[in-house]
């Protein structure tokens, strides 16, 4: 299902699926994104092109005959709901709501309003926003969720769900106005996740645009709640609404406790769903020697024990599988024996996909007189990034320039299934962004748990797996501080000279020439990173702080 466009999406799916392996009694609600992201094209030269991604709702979630309302610029809009159910290890399932707006109804825009992922203009995210907070709520209240604890918003995207619990305390007191108790009532009730600290991942609304969508509400009157720089900023309002905050990497937190001041915002890191995102030659493999590692995730520690030849083995059949799928859909001629390095990251300026061509002499130079290696890329940018589509159309240039000296592919459209191919099929996973905007990365777990040691940037989650030269390798960076704040130097030319200095004396030498350490490593990514990093240990910490504290 075409619901998600990248990692905050792919989280929210590992989130439920250890929820349900777990049997925590959770709900999920998101929109239903009739179209998706959007399908990427790439020519010749790289541009890129989007349409939409049709999906067929009907083969995938059940629908739900309860229909509520919301109110938007004093018209009525109607929504009704889909189901999923996810189902766990033992059986356990938890549902996933997804709202629609496409019913005969609505007028024929606001039949649109759940049709795009991130889509349309400020208004149409509002829109969305209010559908998705406010409608949620209601569509739970609906469908006889009534004894929920605790309201979990991943981002702010969600934050009007609090305006919703606020008009329900008031309803419940029999009062019109709102006081600094209700609002501590529904305080306890919420926990806030932030994700990025990018300022686009922050949503902001002019406050005539807010009073026009939503109407007279009484927490408007309450500015302390919302407002910074006279907008409705969605993150404070998710700030000031819940008694539980956190960031996505222990890093995560502290940039956001600077960003934030004087919030008190914790640090929970985040994983990824083990049995998902391994291979099937992995999967196989930890089923002999370890056991029980899907129902215990820490369990995966023990993977020291297995014999080196035989993680080689599972390593080398999820290689053949993406050398393959490279080769049938670019005709690059990639070679299995040959080292591979991946990334795979949404294309965005700060993520930095094209660090690696910064000196193409001395790429070519590595190449030629210390070993081959052949590069996989993937990634969309966002519609409106002219500098993301900028970023993929240059990659597409340094391709053609290097030619076969040193084979690199870009492969259109990622996805979940390109994901897993890419994060258990190549030798070394690179990451490149600006510190400290990483706000914890997946990819790099997703590669951990298939053996597959990274080579990156000190940021997010990799600040605490990357133990040096055992599960993986740092490229140094050059920050600067400025009024009190780390923030990427200018000049990465330093940051690209790391990189080349830990390619040429050390990855490709280790793969090539010391394969026992090389093959050393890949366990130890697998025991100390896979164990740890994984949606199972991560759910099991909200729980414990945030959920049932």
């Amino acid at each position: 299902m075409p619901t998600y466009s990248g990692g905050l999406g792919m989280l929210a799916g590992d989130t439920l699926r250890s929820a349900a392996d777990m049997k925590v009694p959770m709900v999920a609600v998101t929109l239903l994104s009739r179209k998706g992201y959007f399908h990427q094209n790439l020519d010749v030269t790289g541009r890129q092109t989007e349409e939409p991604e049709q999906w067929a709702v009907e083969d995938f979630l059940e629908k739900q005959q309860t229909m509520i309302s919301v109110m938007l610029e004093g018209r009525t809009i109607c929504i009704s709901a889909w189901k999923r159910e996810i189902t766990g290890i033992s059986g356990y399932k938890v549902p996933v709501y997804f709202l629609d707006t496409d019913l005969p109804e609505n007028a024929a825009w606001d039949r649109t309003l759940t049709d795009y992922l991130y889509g349309g203009d400020l208004y149409y995210r509002i829109c969305q926003e209010v559908v998705l907070g406010i409608g949620g709520v209601r569509m739970l209240r609906a469908m006889g969720y009534t004894g929920i604890e605790r309201y979990h918003m991943n981002e702010g995207h969600a934050a009007f769900m609090a305006l919703e619990l606020l008009d329900e305390q008031l309803a419940q007191a029999g009062r019109s106005t709102i006081s600094w108790e209700d609002v501590d009532t529904v305080r306890k009730k919420c926990v806030f996740t932030t994700h990025t600290p990018v300022p686009a991942g922050q949503d902001k609304f002019p406050m005539d645009l807010v009073s026009r969508v939503l109407g007279r509400h009484e927490v408007l009157e309450i500015e302390s709640l919302y407002s910074f720089e006279d907008v409705l900023n969605m993150t404070y309002l998710a700030l000031n609404l819940s008694h539980y905050v956190n960031g996505v990497a222990k890093r995560h937190g502290e940039i956001s406790r600077l960003m934030f001041a004087p919030y008190m915002i914790d640090s929970i890191t985040n994983g990824v769903h083990a049995a998902t995102w391994t291979a099937k030659s992995f999967q196989d493999l930890f089923d002999i020697h370890i056991p029980g590692w899907r129902e215990d995730n820490f369990s995966l520690r023990y993977a020291l024990n297995i014999p080196k030849h035989e993680v080689w083995i599972a390593h080398s059949a999820a290689k053949r599988q993406l050398v393959d799928h490279v080769n049938r859909w670019t005709g690059a001629g990639f070679d299995p024996k040959v080292l591979t390095i991946g990334f795979a990251r949404r294309a965005t300026a700060y993520k930095r996909a094209d660090l690696l061509f910064q000196d193409i002499d001395r790429l070519r130079g590595i190449a030629s007189r210390v070993g081959p290696f052949q590069v996989v890329y993937a990634g969309k940018a966002h519609p409106t990034d002219q500098t993301g589509k900028e970023l993929i159309k240059r990659i597409f240039r340094y391709m053609k320039e290097l030619k076969n000296e040193v084979r690199v592919v870009y492969l259109p459209n990622y996805s979940m299934g390109l994901g897993k191919l890419i994060t258990s099929g190549v030798d070394v996973l690179l990451n490149t962004p600006e510190p400290p905007l990483e706000a914890s990365g997946s990819s790099g777990m997703k590669a951990a748990l298939n053996g597959v040691p990274s080579l990156s940037v000190l940021d997010g989650w990799w600040i605490e797996g990357c133990i040096e030269g055992i599960t993986g390798w740092s490229i140094e960076t050059e920050t600067v501080i400025t009024g009190g704040i780390l923030s990427p130097a200018p000049d990465r030319s330093k940051d690209a000279a790391s990189l080349y200095e830990k390619l040429e004396k050390v990855v490709v030498p280790t793969f090539y020439g010391n394969r026992d350490r090389f093959m050393n490593m890949m366990l130890h990514c697998i025991a100390l990173n896979g164990s740890f990093f994984n949606s199972q240990r991560m759910v099991m910490q909200y729980v414990l702080k945030a959920y049932f504290e």
